[in-house]
């Protein structure tokens, strides 16, 4: 092919480095991300307060589990849960439509914004990123049911049935069974949704329509390994960046008889900010990653 073959995890070092040069690039990412996520938001807590204030929940409860008793906790939930469902499933029925279609044009623009930025020579395809960026979300919700199904398995094997046959639910069995299923899942996605992500660059950068670069991602010959490869390791940061999340959002429990509850939502903010700008920057360096991929490997784009 003319030049020496180059490794996944090589181009994205290198990008990585580049795209800390340019924090523009970051700052365009987090600004798009955030005109969605910061409305979004404030209408879910909106939609959810009214939800509570309409309905029959015991708050005082709530605010009085322990993690000391998880069983008692997890009675409080339920309890919880089973009189807020039929009202929030009411909620649902068009706030989550409603959020998936702004998701997806805010995103598609947002994404066009950036890798234009990135790369000037790209063609701007909005239309067929909408389309994409649908496809993609369906898929990730799809990945999420899957998910739950895990979840309310290994309710079934480590703690229902325990109950049935008269003994303690087994809680270290049903953690260790849910972190083991979450994570297959992760490394599954990985694995399987680079072509709903190179999608849209190929869009972009061959001015092609949804279906035709949804099929040139399948068909990209050498370079499709390398592309898999930069998704495995962007699946391996992103399990860093939460438990280093979760980490930092723990560090002041040891405190927590001296901190006060207004100096403890202060330091989740900013756990939660830490982090979403952390990960908006690897969401930058992957895209630019594997347009850098692509254009190394010009035989696959052609």
């Amino acid at each position: 092919m003319g030049h020496p073959p180059v490794r996944g995890t090589q181009s994205f070092v290198h990008t990585l480095s580049a795209v800390w040069r340019r924090p523009g690039l970051t700052a365009l990412e987090v600004a798009w991300r955030w005109l969605f996520g910061a409305p979004a938001a404030a209408l879910i807590v909106y939609e959810g307060l009214r939800v509570v204030r309409e309905t029959q929940v015991d708050v005082a409860a709530l605010k009085g589990m322990s993690v000391l008793d998880p069983s008692a906790a997890a009675v409080t939930l339920a309890d919880a849960g089973a009189a807020l469902m039929p009202a929030a499933l009411r909620v649902a029925v068009w706030l989550a439509p409603l959020l998936l279609v702004a998701w997806v044009v805010i995103s598609s623009l947002g994404r066009t914004v950036v890798l234009r930025r990135v790369d000037s020579r790209l063609h701007a395809r909005v239309g067929t990123l909408m389309v994409l960026q649908a496809v993609r979300t369906v898929a990730l919700a799809g990945s999420f049911v899957v998910w739950f199904l895990c979840l309310r398995g290994a309710a079934a094997v480590a703690v229902n049935g325990p109950i049935v046959g008269g003994r303690d639910p087994n809680l270290v069995e049903y953690f260790a069974l849910v972190i083991v299923a979450t994570l297959a899942l992760f490394v599954l996605w990985a694995v399987v949704s680079w072509a709903l992500s190179v999608a849209p660059l190929l869009a972009m950068l061959l001015g092609l329509g949804p279906s035709a670069s949804l099929a040139a991602a399948w068909k990209l010959g050498p370079v499709r390994s390398k592309l898999v490869e930069i998704n495995l390791v962007m699946g391996i940061v992103k399990i860093a960046l939460i438990v280093l999340a979760m980490v930092l959002s723990a560090s002041p429990l040891p405190f927590e008889s001296v901190a006060t509850p207004e100096f403890m939502t202060w330091w989740y903010g900013v756990a939660t900010v830490l982090y979403l700008l952390a990960s908006d920057l690897f969401h930058v360096v992957r895209q630019a990653s594997y347009l850098e991929m692509l254009r190394a490997y010009d035989d696959a784009a052609s």
